[in-house]
């Protein structure tokens, strides 16, 4: 017979816990320089964060960073996952920097061709003789995540251009290796890809115009901030918020990057789930995610340097 291993119910409680902690690896970084009660805020939102993952049935990986203070929360932020449409971040920040090396004209218009991929978006359901622009073409793979218009933009910039950007930007794990629409190439295991701290940072290089001037760089917000109605992400933050948020969608797989452009503490976030047994449940995961991170966030933009929310209703006590 086997002998029965026993603890006492304090042992057994830290056991649970430092396993939960080794296995999820969920770190709270930076946070050593920040205020200790702005550390400890952070904290319960990487515990909020761990509450979301132990209910999903899927992995999810998530990576949150204060562009203000420095603060990082990771969780699997370097594990990879299927990007889906989020990687479009990649080849619309690709077009504006070959825009302003004078490479392509944003205005030229080009007809897109007569036989398009459908899954999503305006072209497929477009007449033959549709004249667009390079900029429209962003408009529509942004805002309506049209895979045609995407795979327009990807020949004309070039795959090896962009996955060369990216490695120039310190982003060496995101790669397109495909098309949209390109099962064969997924087959062949040839799937968009990144980590969530990388595809969190495309987001915020994005909404910085990192490497534009000023006015090429605000173009870029523009198309960037036009609201994909997809979005998970978006669910999770106040009605007319500014934000870049890409959301992906693949079979057991939703993903999205995210810049949130709140006043004194923007941030950058991803949110990756994969082998996801219900895609509903990981796009409720997505928006309880954002919900909180804004929340978390909002506080701290509101408050002094003691913690007190002020708010512009408020009179001096």
């Amino acid at each position: 017979m086997e002998a029965a291993v026993t603890t006492s119910p304090g042992v057994a409680r830290r056991v649970v816990q430092v396993g939960v902690a080794a296995l999820l690896t969920a770190t709270l970084a930076g946070a050593a320089e920040a205020p200790a009660k702005e550390t400890a805020l952070l904290e319960k939102l990487r515990h909020r964060i761990e509450a979301v993952d132990a209910r999903l049935d899927g992995v999810l990986g998530v990576y949150v960073e204060d562009l203000a203070g420095g603060s990082r929360i990771e969780f699997r932020a370097d594990e990879g996952f299927p990007t889906a449409s989020s990687i479009k971040l990649a080849v619309l920040y690709e077009l504006y920097r070959q825009a302003q090396e004078g490479r392509v004209d944003l205005a030229e218009v080009t007809r897109p061709p007569a036989r398009r991929v459908r899954g999503g978006g305006i072209l497929q359901e477009l007449g033959d003789e549709v004249r667009l622009s390079w900029r429209d073409l962003a408009v529509l793979m942004m805002g309506w995540s049209d895979n045609e218009a995407t795979n327009v933009l990807v020949r004309r910039v070039g795959m090896e251009a962009v996955n060369a950007r990216l490695d120039g930007l310190g982003l060496s794990r995101t790669r397109l290796r495909r098309l949209m629409m390109d099962l064969e190439a997924a087959r062949r295991g040839e799937e968009n890809a990144s980590t969530p701290r990388e595809i969190a940072r495309l987001a915020a290089f994005v909404a910085r115009g990192e490497g534009l001037p000023p006015e090429a760089a605000r173009d870029l917000l523009a198309v960037a901030t036009v609201a994909d109605g997809g979005s998970a992400f978006r669910r999770g933050l106040p009605t007319g918020q500014r934000a870049v948020s890409k959301p992906g969608a693949l079979e057991g797989v939703r993903c999205e990057a995210a810049w949130v452009d709140i006043p004194g503490r923007p941030y950058a976030a991803a949110v990756m789930t994969a082998y996801v047994r219900h895609e509903a449940d990981a796009e409720t995961a997505i928006a309880e995610i954002s919900a909180a991170v804004y929340d978390t966030f909002d506080r701290l933009a509101r408050s002094s340097s003691l913690g007190r929310i002020i708010s512009e209703r408020d009179s001096a006590k």
